[in-house]
């Protein structure tokens, strides 16, 4: 899982680039794509050249992919022995990803990484990322990829609670639950200042509270509230804490809360996890495939773009309850069974404006100690 230790290096390159940075739908990158297919190419050609290029590389690197993420290990055992690939991974925040692909350009270490939405425009202003559009580009929604093709989005989760029900009967099922005295030192949010899954915490309890990504002030006035409450534990919203008891309300994707529920409920004794989609609203966001500009293994970074877009791919994250981003991809009924009901969602309010939304996380990564007192 992404960590959430705050970075200041990430931080001082996120609070600089995300302030100029304009809607994901409309970036302007810093030089041509030279990396994107062109749309006349016939497909199956495109793979066999890629494929052929991967197999000389024989490395694949990557940074905020473990496996314990969206069911990354199972898309890495599907992809790297077909290519003969070997791979490490190293784990971090979104704005950490970026910065290590600048700062290592002159010894790069990871060749691709994964990113929240909000982040895709900070890598195109840091100039870090390679374009690739892939030969199933036009089945991804307009508003998740660059048009230019420097980052690309592939599945999207929901803002959820993961409660330790042994340790907390009386689970909370709204956001202003949150803020009752009996849950004192139990919550635990990722860092809103360097991760997309924290980020997206603090837009998901904004649009609880009567705001939107244009009106960040609801969602500060929260947290404030929470901190004064005493009600924050000033740990990472893992498995292992919540399992512990260190953490036993953990707010997460819902594609990390799910998995949770599963693995915990598995062990013996049985961990009791439920996972609630608060009621009085939450938010959804996907997440962005980045290459990295100075790739060692660009045609290996290439090539896995092409990958996870495939029906393979795509289920094999739904798995673990990652929605796919794919038109035309269907879960199977077997396994959508195990999401949360349909009606469990209706609170969701999505975001329309991700221009606004960047500007959010501008706001959170300069005014979040400020404003919330953490």
């Amino acid at each position: 899982m992404h960590r959430t230790r705050s970075s200041f290096v990430a931080l001082g390159l996120i609070t600089v680039l995300l302030a100029a940075c304009g809607t994901p739908a409309a970036s302007t990158p810093p030089s041509a794509a030279p990396g994107a297919a062109a749309p006349s190419q016939d497909a199956a050609a495109i793979i066999a050249d890629l494929e052929a290029k991967t197999r000389e590389e024989g490395a694949l690197n990557s940074y905020g992919m473990p496996p314990d993420w969206t069911n990354f290990g199972a898309i890495w055992d599907k992809f790297l022995p077909k290519y003969g690939l070997t791979h490490t991974d190293t784990d971090m925040s979104s704005a950490e990803e970026i910065q290590k692909f600048d700062a290592e350009k002159n010894n790069p270490v990871a060749d691709i990484g994964d990113i929240g939405i909000q982040f895709g425009p900070v890598a195109v202003t840091a100039g870090a990322v390679e374009a690739y559009k892939p030969t199933r580009w036009d089945l991804i929604p307009d508003y998740a990829k660059d048009p230019d093709g420097y980052w690309m989005c592939w599945y999207t989760g929901t803002v959820s609670f993961a409660v330790n029900t042994a340790l907390v009967p009386n689970v909370p099922r709204t956001w202003a639950d949150l803020l009752k005295p009996e849950y004192k030192g139990q919550v635990a949010i990722s860092d809103p200042r360097n991760s997309g899954q924290g980020a997206m915490t603090v837009l998901a309890a904004n649009v609880a509270n009567g705001g939107d990504e244009t009106n960040l002030d609801p969602g500060f006035a929260y947290f404030e509230k929470m901190n004064a409450a005493g009600n924050f534990t000033p740990v990472a919203p893992s498995k292992a804490n919540v399992e512990k008891g260190e953490a036993p309300i953990a707010i997460l994707w819902d594609y990390n809360a799910l998995p949770m529920r599963d693995e915990l409920g598995a062990v013996s004794p049985a961990v009791p996890i439920e996972v609630v989609i608060p009621s009085d609203g939450t938010t959804q966001a996907p997440y962005c495939h980045i290459i990295n500009k100075y790739a060692a293994h660009p045609n290996a970074a290439k090539l896995f773009r092409e990958y996870i877009l495939t029906d393979e791919a795509q289920i094999l994250q739904a798995e673990k309850y990652a929605r796919p981003l794919v038109e035309g991809v269907e879960i199977p009924a077997e396994l959508a069974a195990k999401f949360p009901p349909p009606e469990a969602y209706e609170s969701v309010k999505p975001i329309n404006d991700w221009k606004a939304a960047a500007d959010a996380v501008a706001r959170l990564a300069t005014e979040w100690a400020i404003e919330v007192g953490t």
